[in-house]
């Protein structure tokens, strides 16, 4: 018993012997095209900060977070300060994909290795001292007890190059290695006479000492001449009673210098990270309060290193128009397989336009050579031989008809099939009538 396959399953067939190796030729252009896509984003990534008790830290935690929501684990790495931090981003291993960096340390920077995703906020130089000692000036501090911050530190960068205007060297002057906890401690205890500080107004450190009977703050006279000398260095004003009022303090106008706060970055950094990384520095920044300005921050300007071309692209243009309205993740896919969609369009475009006129030759010629041998036993055209080969003709036209009728087509094309019959049965007729005419 012979078994006959549906008719949808004959034009499944037919669809996929024509059009299955559209689909391989296609699919291969997508495996070579994609090996010019650009790898994932990784979803770890390290971040330097600085000591636990200092603002870089406490941003680090708040950066955390929001890439936590996006997929991302930043690790929170803590570290001496900027200068550690310009080391790490330039170690071959071991080291951070993005740190803060305190304006002005750049220079140290050994290799090119570094860009900046721009700045986020001043950092005032504070200047406390014990209140039996009188300070007016820097040039006071000659001979007495110094902290300038730990070593790898930015406050220590700035500290000694204000000193070093003023002619206060290690030759003359203590100057101590103290980090900012342990310099505020000694100093609240009397074992030091004056700590130097690089930190925002918001550092609790700072309010502590802001609170502090036992020690006030000083602040600069020249501080515009420290900024034309050292142009990275901005000059802040710290009105009388700003933190707080009921106790006056600070008890008058006081000018600070702040280099910028910036967030750099090692120029391999995945494009997409260094969206997601602003748009957490947007959120925590953005706000301003102090002595940033709401919206001021973060900006493409106080920098110590070339501005990336993917944070320049995001001052001009924001949040990328995917990442607006997808996840993360799901957008950087589709941003990513936007190279694939040329070389796709140009391979399918053709193909696909060429496949059905393809599949509809081919159906079609499961029917229409059947008509080269019907010529063969046409009456008509066969006028000599049929009766001679009347016989033979009919045989024939009877082994046609049974090939005919095992031709498996799509439904769409059995009007043709059914023609074809037709056609046979009516050359069927004339051999007939040809021989009673016998």
């Amino acid at each position: 018993m012979r078994l006959f396959r549906k008719p949808e399953t004959r034009a499944l067939g037919e669809y996929i012997k024509i059009f299955g190796p559209a689909m391989l030729l296609t699919l291969a252009g997508f495996v070579v095209a994609y090996q010019f896509v650009d790898p994932a984003p990784p979803d770890h990534i390290v971040i330097g900060t600085g000591s636990e008790s200092g603002a870089y830290y406490k941003f680090g935690q708040a950066y955390r977070e929001i890439l936590k929501q996006n997929g991302v684990e930043l690790e929170v790495r803590l570290t001496a300060g900027s200068v550690e931090n310009i080391r790490l981003l330039e170690a071959k291993s071991g080291g951070v994909e993005v740190a803060f960096v305190q304006g002005g340390t750049g220079a140290l920077a050994q290799s090119d290795d570094i860009v900046s995703l721009g700045s986020l906020f001043f950092e005032p130089s504070w200047i406390f001292h014990r209140p039996d000692i009188a300070v007016s000036r820097l040039s006071d501090l000659q001979g007495l007890r110094v902290a300038v911050g730990a070593e790898g530190s930015g406050t220590r960068v700035l500290a000694m190059h204000l000193l070093g205007l003023n002619g206060i060297t290690a030759n003359n002057t203590q100057i101590l290695p103290y980090g900012s906890q342990q310099a505020v401690d000694m100093l609240l205890n009397g074992d030091l006479d004056v700590a130097i500080f690089v930190a925002t107004h918001r550092a609790p450190y700072i309010l502590t000492l802001m609170d502090s009977k036992s020690v006030r703050l000083v602040g600069l006279e020249r501080a515009e001449a420290y900024a034309l000398r050292y142009h990275y260095l901005h000059v802040q004003k710290l009105p009388e009673g700003v933190i707080d009022f009921e106790a006056n303090i600070p008890p008058r106008d006081m000018n600070l210098v702040a280099p910028a706060t910036q967030l750099a970055a090692r120029t391999d950094l995945h494009p997409a990270l260094v969206d997601l990384l602003l748009q957490a520095a947007t959120e925590v920044h953005g706000a301003g309060g102090g002595f940033e300005g709401e919206g001021e921050f973060p900006a493409p300007k106080y920098l110590d290193f070339p501005l990336s071309k993917e944070a320049r692209q995001y001052y001009k243009s924001g949040t990328p128009f995917l990442q607006r309205y997808l996840p993360f993740w799901v957008a950087n896919f589709l941003a990513r397989m936007k190279v694939l969609l040329l070389p796709l369009l140009a391979l399918m475009f053709p193909l696909f336009k060429l496949m059905p006129p393809l599949y509809r030759w081919r159906i079609r010629s499961r029917i229409y050579r059947w008509y080269s041998e019907l010529e063969a036993v046409d009456p008509e055209k066969q006028k000599d031989q049929v009766e001679k080969r009347l016989d033979e003709y009919i045989a024939e036209l009877d082994r046609i008809e049974d090939k005919v009728s095992r031709v498996s087509i799509p439904l769409a094309y059995s009007e043709e099939l059914y023609d074809l019959r037709l056609h046979i049965d009516m050359l069927r007729n004339k051999l007939i009538r040809a021989g009673q005419k016998e």
